[in-house]
């Protein structure tokens, strides 16, 4: 299938640029800042983490002072049991802190995708539809237009009134005034002139150039 990415036209054709520039630098942009998020919250993080690593040392402290305790003759027992419970306490905080610094690595990663790929998409979504939509149907244009002008004779004749009767139908009434006063008369007359420029007019709303390559 014959593809036409830009126009002819040097303004339209600068205008697909600027917009398709507009489009990369805008996934750029976004994916930088799904990166910088992504560090912002992983960085929230670091106090779990220090929780964590803090009440570990901790129980592992209050383990062996239990450990110790538990070996004093008679009242070992009685004396380990309660370092015993601040240790296992100690051990819910470091699994806590562990957890959080785990879900808040979660939250990163999801923000963080979320900020970079979701205003893509949504920008993504509303100008890869238009642009390939012109590119399919100025190539399709482009190589029936340009395989009348291989054979010129009644083939491009006709090919050039089909283009005018199109655009008494797609262009504006106003752009259509430009060409005559009359242009619906001019064309059933079999004006050429009118013809010609009303084809013309067509040519350029497909993004080809105003009148047939040589």
């Amino acid at each position: 299938m014959p593809l036409q990415p830009y126009a002819a036209s040097p303004a339209r054709r600068a205008r697909q640029l600027t917009a398709d520039v507009a489009v990369l630098l805008w996934a750029v942009a976004c994916a930088v800042t799904g990166v910088v998020v992504h560090g912002a919250v992983v960085a929230l993080a670091d106090p779990a983490r220090s929780l964590a690593q803090g009440a570990g040392g901790l129980r592992d402290q209050l383990g062996g002072a239990a450990d110790a305790a538990g070996k004093v003759p008679l009242v070992g027992d009685r004396l380990s049991a309660p370092l015993d419970g601040a240790s296992g306490s100690a051990d819910d905080l470091a699994t806590a802190g562990l957890d959080l610094a785990t879900t808040i690595g979660h939250l990163a990663a999801v923000l963080g995708l979320a900020v970079a790929v979701l205003p893509v998409l949504l920008v993504v979504a509303l100008w890869l539809p238009a642009r390939w939509r012109f590119a399919r149907r100025a190539g399709a244009a482009r190589a029936w237009l340009d395989d009348a002008t291989a054979t010129p004779g009644p083939t491009a004749r006709s090919r050039t009134e089909l283009l005018a009767w199109r655009a008494l139908v797609n262009q504006p009434l106003g752009t259509l005034a430009s060409v005559s006063s009359d242009p619906l008369a001019d064309l059933r007359g079999g004006d050429p002139r009118i013809t010609a420029a009303l084809a013309a007019l067509e040519r350029r709303s497909l993004g080809l150039p105003p009148y047939p390559r040589p």
